[in-house]
């Protein structure tokens, strides 16, 4: 078998989401610290939407970068709550998937009346090797339509996963 055709996770993002800035999102990032065991980043709004409350700028939710064994143990856990079945809408045509967990308790982590119950979402970028050839400085060129992930090619990984 061909190692360069070997799918694999690049990254996984986890993202939660709270809407609004303050103590909530400081202890939505806190669950996110403990479930990855590395700092996590916060987003901000892009527009100021009147009817939502939201203003531009202000920080609304909160999301952390996982790559490598931590990403497939993370990934697992997350699947479990999902009874490891997704639908088909979940795939995107680029061969990248994510879905959303309702309570983190599920993921394995004690419940903290203190900080209370978040629901988050995994999105799981999916690759090839030799994908850094089209976002390298020197000899850049783009990748091939056959060397691509395709929804079908995510499809048959998570199935054999």
């Amino acid at each position: 078998d061909n190692k360069m055709r070997e799918i694999r996770i690049e990254k996984m993002v986890l993202n939660i989401g709270v809407g609004k800035s303050g103590d909530e999102l400081t202890k939505a990032a806190k669950v996110l610290q403990d479930l990855t065991d590395q700092k996590p980043v916060f987003s901000r709004a892009k527009y100021t939407i009147r009817s939502f409350n939201v203003k531009r700028n202000e920080t609304m939710a909160v999301h952390a970068t996982i790559r490598g064994s931590k990403a497939m143990e993370l990934l697992k856990r997350g699947l479990k709550v999902k009874d490891f079945e997704l639908r088909s809408r979940c795939f995107t045509d680029n061969g990248n998937f994510g879905f959303g967990v309702d309570e983190h308790i599920d993921l394995g982590i004690k419940f903290d009346p203190t900080t209370g119950i978040y629901g988050m979402d995994f999105y799981v970028i999916l690759s090839r090797p030799g994908l850094r050839v089209k976002s390298r400085k020197h000899a850049r060129s783009s990748i091939g339509k056959t060397h691509r992930v395709s929804k079908e090619d995510a499809m048959k990984w998570f199935k054999e996963r």
